[in-house]
């Protein structure tokens, strides 16, 4: 099942944050490449496109993250 993206910006939005993690290594964890995307003030379901995975994985990978840094 494919998602339609609807605005241009928000598909520019989407390649400039899949560009931006693109360059990660290989075994990078999904936490990073959520904190990396977090930047673009993007929601559960676009990094859920970009990272190929679905949004219940991206909340978990935010809530992980927010543990890490306090």
């Amino acid at each position: 099942m494919k998602k339609e993206i609807k605005s241009e910006e928000n598909k520019t939005l989407l390649m400039l944050g899949y560009l931006c993690i693109s360059n990660l290594p290989e075994n990078a964890s999904l936490t990073e490449r959520v904190e990396i995307l977090d930047r673009f003030g993007l929601s559960d379901a676009e990094i859920s496109l970009i990272c190929a995975c679905n949004k219940q994985s991206v909340a978990d990978a935010r809530q992980r993250a927010k543990k890490k840094k306090k």
